[in-house]
Parts: structure tokens; sequence; C-alpha cells
């Protein structure tokens, strides 16, 4: 099984190659923040931690595309959900609302949470399962409904 990071060299190339203009720019981007990353913690980044910064750029694309749609700019709308869905295919598959949900709701159970005190015990447990496989985002807003708060 290949690295998530010999992956991203294989589509970077491949980007090249194919002069795909916005695959290039998004994988250049997410390659330097990758870099960047590995400067500040010298040393190269592990899958999970590669993971967690292809994360972040996720979620700077969403809020990006948030701001764009108040803006009235779809032009830039639509630039961003194919950077997005660029970056996305580099992570395990999103669960849907209800997955979501249901681990949610498994999690609250197993860690014994009974109200919006518990929020701390339920969010830490539950972005340790789900991080990279749901926006942190939807997590807390299912955990804050299912307990209350």
């Amino acid at each position: 099984m290949t690295s998530l990071n010999e992956r991203l060299n294989q589509a970077f190339k491949k980007a090249i190659a194919d002069k795909q203009a916005v695959a290039l720019s998004t994988l250049r981007l997410l390659k330097s923040a990758v870099s960047y990353r590995e400067k500040e913690l010298r040393r190269t980044l592990t899958d999970p931690e590669l993971q967690a910064t292809i994360n972040t750029q996720v979620k700077q694309r969403r809020e990006a595309m948030a701001e764009y749609s108040k803006g009235g700019r779809p032009d830039l709308v639509q630039k961003e959900e194919e950077e997005l869905s660029i970056l996305l295919s580099f992570l395990p598959p999103q669960l849907t609302p209800q997955e979501i949900e249901a681990e949610v709701s498994r999690i609250i159970k197993e860690v014994g949470a009974t109200g919006p005190q518990d929020l701390g015990k339920v969010m830490k447990t539950a972005m340790a399962s789900l991080t990279g496989r749901a926006d942190g985002k939807t997590v807390q807003e299912m955990v804050r409904r299912h307990l209350g708060a």
C-alpha cells in the first residue's frame, strides 16, 4: 500500500503531465503546507499528520466557499469546490450525516454523557474516532443537539 505522501507526489506529477491547472495549483499549495509543517516539526510527516494538514486545507476551502457565497461570487465558489474535491480525494471517504449521527449516539452512550457538561468528553472521543472522516463542526453540532447544549 502506498503512503499518502507517495500518492500526493504521484498526483502532483500527473497534474503536471496532464496540464491540469486547478489540480496543479491545489496540490502545489498542499505540498507547500506540508513542507512548512515538516520544517516546523523538523521531520517527515506521518500519514495521520499529513491527513491533519489536508483536513486544514479542506476546512479553509469550505470557509472560503461560505464567504464567497455570501459575497455573491459563484465563480470563486466553483473554483473552491474543484479544489475541495481534489483535496478530499486524499482523505478516507467522508461519512454521511446518518453515519455521523449513529457514531455520535454510540460515543455518548460509551462515555456515559448525560448533559451539556459532558460536551468536552464526548468531543474528545468523537474527534479521535472521526478525524478525517467527518467535519469537526458538523460533529460538534450533532453532539450539542444530542446533549441539549
